[in-house]
């Protein structure tokens, strides 16, 4: 078992050349990158990138797990700047790791807590940093970093200490309310009016990685009419042509042993060491909820869909995206524009401990209704906008980054 650090601080480390030496990049390079040592054993428990801060201090989501790297953590700070400003959110691009190796810093509640207190002391430091719920971590996380800073600062309420916290403590529960999943609902609705011979009703879905955003997604999609054909966790995959019982689902996913505990039929059954083979299940919409890279050259050509929705962060690049258009047409519509809900969510909280006006509006209309309905025209909006764009050659990801480039120049603002 690893022990737990005594201490946890920031280390700044030095800024890499630009691997494109003859060209221009589009984005400025990533403002800063720190890891995270104890200072006794120099152990690196994790990173932290500031991608930019053009709209506002970094916002993104700790993700804890235990293989997790600095170029996930950039690649991912990355899409955040790209995010927060599609949606015209106050908001650069930020991103945190913490490793956890050992699997009692989540079976542990108490041990996991001691951990995010260790944390939260060494992000103190990084004032433009503002931290929020990721896989491996929830509101209630955030919440301890959110006291720690109020004891640092000796002030109840500050807009330091992340966001996406418990609605008791006046948050915004990113995952409790299903936000993430309410932003890839919009984006499903929104291809009825754009794609020809497409409906929700009967369309077949799987969702890789069927926790807390594709959970969601999956009841919501349901009750349009769409049958849920697969879903995966870490724990096993089911496929099943005539769909998956959802309600079972739910209550297992959060039980040890996850989706491996289903007792309903199913035609295909795959084992942990191969729940990645339900990408490849024939059906209407894939949603890759997971980790990065889940679509990729290794299984490119298997993929038996009409359209992925990216419920996770970086789960396939763009020249895979170019191949999936031009040799298979399956439309990609890419993370940081469909997954956009959660960021949204935290972009209310964080205004309404800001601006009393603002909140007092919010609180009025009802605060899950007011950011359900943003998250919800935020990215209907956008997706139309770029289906404006896209032509034969310009994929979906090319007009969502121009479009976000150019919000980050003018810094609209919808919020």
């Amino acid at each position: 078992m690893d022990s737990l650090p005594k201490s946890l601080i920031t280390e700044l480390l030095p800024k890499t050349q630009d691997r494109d030496r003859f060209s221009k990049n589009s984005v400025a390079p990533q403002e800063a990158k720190y890891q995270i040592i104890d200072p006794e054993t120099k152990r690196v428990w994790g990173y932290v990138c500031i991608d930019n801060t053009q709209r506002g201090p970094g916002l993104g989501g700790i993700r804890m797990a235990a293989n997790i790297g600095l170029n996930e953590v950039n690649r991912l700070a990355r899409a955040m700047t790209l995010k927060n400003s599609a949606a015209c959110l106050p908001y650069g691009g930020g991103k945190a790791g913490l490793i956890a190796n050992d699997s009692s810093f989540y079976n542990d509640p108490k041990l996991k807590s001691l951990l995010i207190e260790k944390f939260a002391d060494a992000l103190f430091e990084l004032g433009n940093y503002l931290p929020a719920p990721d896989m491996g971590t929830d509101e209630y996380d955030i919440q301890r970093i959110y006291n720690n800073h109020s004891k640092k600062l000796n002030k109840e309420t500050h807009d330091r200490g992340g966001v996406g916290r418990p609605v008791e403590c006046g948050g915004i529960p990113i995952d409790d309310w299903g936000l993430t999943a309410h932003g890839l609902f919009s984006a499903a609705l929104s291809l009825e009016n754009i794609l020809e011979n497409f409906k929700l009703n009967n369309s077949k879905i799987v969702i890789q990685g069927f926790g807390n955003v594709g959970c969601p997604t999956a009841i919501k999609l349901k009750e349009k009419g769409a049958l849920i054909v697969g879903a995966s966790d870490i724990n096993g995959a089911l496929w099943h042509s005539g769909g998956l019982d959802i309600q079972e689902l739910s209550i297992i996913r959060k039980q040890p042993g996850g989706l491996s505990n289903y007792s309903k039929p199913v035609e295909k059954k795959f084992d942990s060491n191969k729940v990645y083979w339900l990408l490849e299940a024939p059906c209407d919409i894939l949603i890759p909820a997971a980790r990065p890279d889940a679509v990729t050259a290794k299984n490119i050509d298997r993929i038996d869909c009409r359209i992925i929705l990216q419920g996770a962060n970086t789960p396939s690049n763009k020249s895979v995206e170019y191949y999936l258009k031009h040799r298979r047409n399956i439309l990609s519509l890419t993370d940081f524009i469909v997954n956009a809900g959660g960021v949204i969510g935290c972009a209310v909280e964080r205004k309404m401990i800001v601006d009393e006006i603002y909140s007092t509006i919010v609180q009025e209309k009802g605060t899950r209704t007011y950011t359900e309905n943003l998250i919800f025209d935020t990215v209907a909006k956008n997706i139309k906008e770029i289906f404006s764009r896209i032509d034969e050659d310009y994929i979906f990801r090319d007009a969502a980054t121009d479009l976000a480039m150019e919000r980050l120049e003018t810094r609209e603002l919808w919020l």
